[in-house]
């Protein structure tokens, strides 16, 4: 019996049910499969359409983009050639490098990068900021795009190369062209993977194979920049749920690698031989709560602070991750470690809940102890633990909490409404974003304050917008570390959201089966092996 026959007999009777649909029509004993088990379920599939991370894994296995982050969190050319700026820093020129091709056959020209900066600059809410500065926008010719600033706009690198929210992906232009309200209609990208729609089954699996006509750069590969080269024949994303069918399909080879383990499995999967622990994202990944800044009570200024002080991160972070090897308290908005970081937030952030304070502060409020609704995604295991520890240190503060639990799917559609609590709404939630995400109040979806325009939760102050304005204007790093300074303080204030801290989320991955995962800002699975 063939070693895939083996593990797929010893699987099935593992996982059962699970194990038949985690391995039928998966069996492809002449390709290297690698089988990864993400840590959501994918359901939207134009990248454009969402910040949901799951879609933007999706989209750089399918799609390009003209610059890409590398490890370090420096941006370097992807799709180009070359690019160079005017000596007034007011008109940038982009050059396509050679053989760029689409999955439809057709060559990515500059009339395909237009169009998708376009559009991206409409729903995303940093392509937002740099748009506001753009006079014109133009192919020059079938390799080259022209941008002219009406001012020194000084991330324009930073936006362009960016990996967090939308990222600025490019595709054909027929497809960027089309309704913005309306997802695209087809995944024609130019990245190194194909998307196999006709054995897409959302809730049980998403397949990808290698674009055989994909020319990676020469470069080795660091993040998302750098040459994507791709060593496996089909990278297949297995949708389990549960906690212990995660753990049973990895520890049989019934798949490869488990992108977000829960904590309490990591004390068993470290005790393990045959499993690795790799932190690919460096940064770690923050938590943040979010109050919803247009409905009661949460409206009122002086209710959002009591809450500032009524949470501490420590048992947050205990309760999500358990062991101190996984998280680190971090007082700043910026995840600790990068270049923007700063304790200085006013007071009012710390390590342990300030019950009092917060208890005299609430009482002087407008609180009238209506419920305040918390919503819990179960089975997203990087955040499903945190909400417990907030609801109790809120009671224990004097908020009357509703803890209202549910599944990601629900969650992610509930947070978007607008509506009261009692009518749908919600009052507050925790989120998850990668470190690599929050490097500076642009980039940071949750201190933008643009009302309507903003991240859920909707909060808006046009001193911290001010404030992120001189900021995309600064020219240096000290310039940018003084406001960045400034915009943190200001937000803090207004009791934008509460940082909890940062978590370290390792993959789990089958040492003999699997090498060459690459650290940088989110999985990727360009310049992986499979044994």
């Amino acid at each position: 019996m063939s070693l895939v026959l083996k593990r797929a007999v010893l699987s099935l009777a593992t996982l059962g049910v699970a194990g038949c649909l985690l391995l039928s029509n998966t069996v492809h004993a002449q390709d290297k499969v690698l089988r990864v088990v993400p840590h959501a379920d994918l359901r939207v599939l134009d990248p454009f359409a969402t910040s949901i991370y799951i879609s933007r894994y999706h989209g750089y296995m399918i799609f390009d983009t003209l610059f890409g982050m590398d490890a370090s969190g420096k941006v370097q050319p992807q799709m180009l050639q070359s690019y160079n700026v005017s000596s007034d820093r007011l008109t940038w020129t982009f050059v396509l490098r050679d053989g760029l091709l689409f999955s439809d056959n057709t060559p990515v020209t500059g009339a395909d990068v237009v169009a998708s900066l376009n559009r991206w600059g409409k729903k995303d809410l940093m392509g937002q900021n740099l748009f506001g500065y753009v006079s014109k926008l133009e192919a020059v010719d079938a390799k080259t795009v022209r941008m002219t600033l009406t001012a020194p706009f000084g991330l324009v690198l930073e936006t362009l190369g960016k990996p967090n929210s939308i990222a600025p992906f490019i595709v054909p232009k027929r497809l960027a062209d089309g309704p913005l309200d309306k997802p695209m209609p087809e995944l024609i990208g130019s990245g190194p993977f194909l998307f196999k729609a006709d054995e897409y089954k959302p809730g049980e699996k998403v397949v990808y194979v290698k674009n055989a006509k994909y020319v990676p750069r020469k470069e080795p590969a660091s993040g998302l920049a750098g040459g994507k080269v791709v060593n496996v024949d089909r990278v297949e994303w297995v949708i389990l749920k549960d906690p212990q069918t995660q753990i049973n399909a990895l520890t049989t080879g019934a798949i490869d690698i488990l992108e977000s383990p829960a904590s309490e499995q990591m004390v068993a999967l470290k005790a393990n031989p045959e499993i690795g622990l790799i932190n690919v994202i460096k940064t770690g990944w923050s938590i943040s709560l979010r109050f919803n800044h247009i409905t009661p009570p949460f409206n009122d200024i002086k209710v959002r602070q009591a809450a500032m002080l009524a949470l501490g991160q420590e048992p947050m972070l205990r309760t999500q991750m358990g062991s101190p090897d996984y998280y680190k308290t971090c007082l700043s908005y910026y995840p600790c470690g990068t270049p923007l970081s700063t304790p200085n937030n006013g007071g009012w952030v710390s390590a342990r809940p300030q019950t009092e304070k917060a208890r005299a502060l609430l009482k002087s409020s407008g609180y009238k102890g209506e419920p305040i609704v918390l919503l819990q995604p179960t089975d997203l295991a990087m955040l499903a633990k945190a909400p417990l520890s907030a609801a109790q240190m809120l009671k224990q503060a004097g908020f009357n909490v509703d803890l209202q639990s549910m599944d990601w799917a629900t969650f992610a559609t509930r947070r978007t409404n607008r509506e009261v609590a009692s009518k749908g709404g919600w009052n507050v939630f925790l989120t998850i974003h990668a470190g690599s995400d929050l490097l500076n109040p642009l980039s940071h979806p949750i201190m933008a304050a643009t009302g309507d325009r903003g991240y859920y939760g909707w909060a808006t102050d046009g001193r911290t917008e001010a404030l992120r304005t001189a900021f995309a204007m600064a020219q240096t790093d000290e310039d940018r570390k003084r406001v960045g300074e400034q915009v943190q303080l200001r937000a803090m204030e207004e009791a934008l959201f509460y940082p909890v801290g940062l978590t370290f989320i390792p993959m789990a991955v089958r040492k003999a089966a699997v090498s060459g995962l690459i650290e940088g800002q989110m999985p990727v699975f360009w310049g992986v092996r499979k044994q």
